[in-house]
């Protein structure tokens, strides 16, 4: 028996790698998409507060100015 002689031919053949690559792709996106931190897929901006506290823990400001610029963002 030839069973290949009336299939589809190369053209079939390059339809299901291309099918088979594009399915995975999307599994591989899919996964990536929901392993991802929620924050990074938000694009939320940080506020004013979050880049202070992110400052005072690189120490580029010392305890007495972050406490000074947090009361003036409060008030």
């Amino acid at each position: 028996m030839m069973w290949w002689s009336n299939g589809w031919g190369w053209g079939g053949w390059l339809l299901m790698v291309f099918t088979m690559v594009a399915v995975w792709g999307f599994v591989a996106w899919l996964v990536v998409t929901l392993i991802r931190p929620p924050d990074s897929r938000s694009g939320r901006r940080p506020d004013a507060q979050d880049i202070l506290a992110e400052r005072f823990a690189r120490g580029e400001i010392d305890e007495e100015e972050f406490t000074r610029r947090k009361a003036a963002l409060r008030s």
